[in-house]
């Protein structure tokens, strides 16, 4: 099992950095070259969405990026801002996301899950172990030829 770790500065220009290295860990790991385009929105989505909270937050902190090649491809992308900021909509329930009430902050966040949930078919985001920050973890099926 391949590893490839990376953390950038809360800046949107590493972004563009991310997605390049992770559609090539995707290709090495043996992601089909259809879903490919996929792993490049969805990583870039997951990133520019942890990228704007440590903005939003001020945070200085880097941005971590986990790729595995493990069962499959993965990829885990980390934040640091405050997990009711980084979980948004993801953490409302049925009920709450029925209001009209919710803050600009939540709603854009909650678009960024919407189009994640859209590129990827296994997505989990939960809040990190040590109770700071936002996990978002992406899944796609791989094979090495």
């Amino acid at each position: 099992m391949a590893t490839v770790k990376l953390s950038f500065s809360p800046a949107p220009v590493h972004v563009r950095t991310a997605r390049l290295v992770g559609v090539a860990v995707a290709r090495r790991a043996g992601v089909r070259e259809d879903l490919l385009d996929e792993v490049r929105l969805a990583i870039g989505e997951a990133c520019t969405r942890a990228v704007a909270l440590h903005r939003q937050y001020g945070l200085a902190e880097p941005v971590y990026v986990e790729m595995s090649d493990g069962g499959g491809y993965s990829v885990r992308v980390v934040d640091r801002a405050p997990i009711e900021a980084g979980l948004g909509l993801a953490a409302l329930g049925p009920d709450e996301l029925a209001k009209e009430s919710l803050s600009e902050d939540a709603l854009t966040t909650g678009v960024g899950f919407a189009l994640l949930a859209g590129f990827v078919e296994d997505l989990q985001v939960r809040p990190v172990d040590d109770g700071v920050g936002t996990e978002v973890r992406m899944a796609w099926p791989a094979g090495r030829p």
